[in-house]
């Protein structure tokens, strides 16, 4: 490592819905990806990056602007972004970088929701396509022949190898994989066809949880469908077996997407190289939240359990931060713009709430103190196809404490009622794998009692509303009501 006046180039490849134990790095007993995992060695690999709203949509309007889902305004996946807003990306440009969005998304088409402060956009319709898929830009709509995860980055390096002059630029690769439907390229498909190793708490029953969590229709078994699988499943097969055979299905083809991925984050890398920029550039793989990979027999993501709250994130800069690093303190998705904006020498906005962990990495100025603990707020209740319901909560080094709390109506039998309000309680210690909500547990009185102080006074801190079924918690002082 090395000291240098240069300003760092900027490249951050995100993903839709990659879990982190589907990555080597983490330690993934189901695949391997060299090439993601080649980013931690030259840098730093994150333990506790965690989404502050585990959806596409919401994570990647908190990632661009550095603010919570009730600031930005993009709560849900139907809440498009005003793309007028200061963004990490607005303030590079006006700082003299070159900038550049490729790929999905994902946050509005059209009527002010285009990616703005870029010199080149080229983005995928919605969720884009796998095969052939359809670009928008400004000069149009026209559909790419190929393979989505190759021509994002093929138009990405296209674009960084067109700029004139030696400025600095940054560029967001945003790629559709490994998002449902998980279409993987031919020379892929057959890679993860040996029995896939089912996850500790592929039968968990859910019988500690809410009722809240349990209504979700995110189970293999019963919410996977023959689009997704893209064949029916064997005739006679039980409950239990069906749920396998989902998962094994499901997995093919899900770990086949990762692998092309893979392949790509190495076309980056390598081309960097190529180019003499690789030590000079601050490179970012994450993705938008985690995933459920059959854990507790589900797929999909929404909750605020461990797998769907956490984000892989590896980031490398070999002129300023050491190699090998493991990054062990509390960071979240909202921290990222303010962090890539310090290690470029260019001031944040004001309204940006995260905690710039570069000076964690770099040691080059005193770092602030570390995050005690952070927020999470998943808003879309009882959407039609997963029917997660709407919940916030607080998570520190060890606790975490989340209440259901259910607005909006809910069906059951002969009409419309409201679903009660609900509070979990995990020991992530004693129990990381949250099977066990302790929150009525007497031995825990004192710990939940605490953690809801917490939460109550994050969501003031940050200027969110607590619902009002969610009464102030005994030994609050000086914090308003804000939800009454």
């Amino acid at each position: 490592m090395s000291t240098t006046a240069r300003r760092p180039n900027v490249v951050m490849i995100l993903t839709d819905d990659h879990a982190s134990h589907s990555i080597g790095a983490y330690g993934s007993l189901v695949n391997s990806t060299p090439r993601i995992d080649e980013i931690g060695r030259d840098g730093v690999r994150f333990d506790h990056c965690f989404a502050t709203n585990a959806l596409c949509s919401p994570s990647r309007a908190s990632i661009l602007t550095g603010t919570y889902s009730h600031v930005n305004g993009v709560s849900t996946l139907v809440t498009p972004i005003d793309a007028s807003q200061p963004t990490f990306v607005s303030a590079l440009r006006d700082a003299g970088y070159r900038t550049a969005m490729i790929g999905k998304w994902h946050m509005g088409d059209g009527d002010g929701h285009d990616p703005q402060n870029f010199d080149y956009w080229d983005v995928v319709i919605e969720q884009g396509e796998y095969w052939n898929p359809r670009f928008l830009s400004p000069e149009g709509l026209r559909t790419v022949e190929g393979y989505a995860t190759d021509i994002i980055t093929d138009l990405a390096c296209e674009w960084v190898e067109s700029l004139p002059g030696d400025d600095p630029w940054c560029v967001l690769i945003y790629h559709k994989a490994p998002h449902r439907p998980w279409e993987p390229k031919p020379e892929h498909a057959e890679l993860y066809r040996a029995p896939v190793p089912l996850p500790d708490t592929f039968h968990d029953d859910l019988s500690t949880r809410s009722s809240s969590a349990r209504r979700a229709l995110m189970r293999l078994a019963d919410n996977l469908n023959t689009e997704d699988l893209k064949v029916g499943p064997p005739e006679g097969l039980s409950y239990e077996q069906l749920a396998v055979w989902k998962y094994q299905r499901f997995m093919e083809d899900y770990l086949a997407c990762v692998h092309s991925v893979d392949e790509n984050v190495g076309r980056v890398i390598d081309f960097l190289k190529a180019r003499g920029e690789h030590d000079d550039t601050l490179l970012m793989y994450a993705s938008d939240q985690g995933f459920f990979l059959g854990d507790h027999g589900w797929f999909d993501k929404r909750f605020m359990y461990e797998e769907s709250l956490r984000m892989p994130m590896l980031l490398s800069y070999p002129a300023r931060v050491p190699a090998g690093g493991v990054h062990d303190g509390i960071v979240t998705n909202v921290d990222f713009a303010q962090t890539i904006l310090e290690a470029a020498g260019v001031a944040p906005h004001e309204r940006m709430q995260g905690r710039s962990f570069w000076n964690d990495l770099s040691g080059e100025a005193p770092a602030p103190p570390p995050a005690e603990g952070m927020y999470y707020r998943y808003w879309e209740h009882d959407d039609v196809f997963h029917h997660a319901p709407a919940h916030y909560g607080y998570r520190d080094s060890r606790y975490k404490i989340i209440y259901y709390y259910n607005d909006g109506l809910g069906i059951a039998g002969t009409g419309p009622f409201r679903y009660p309000g609900e509070w979990e309680l995990f020991d992530l210690e004693t129990d990381p794998q949250e099977l066990r909500n302790v929150h009525d547990d007497p031995a825990y009185a004192e710990v939940r009692d605490r953690l809801k102080i917490a939460l109550w006074r994050e969501q003031h801190r940050l200027g969110d509303v607590a619902h009002p079924s969610q009464p102030a918690p005994g030994g609050v002082t000086g914090v308003t009501a804000v939800g009454a």
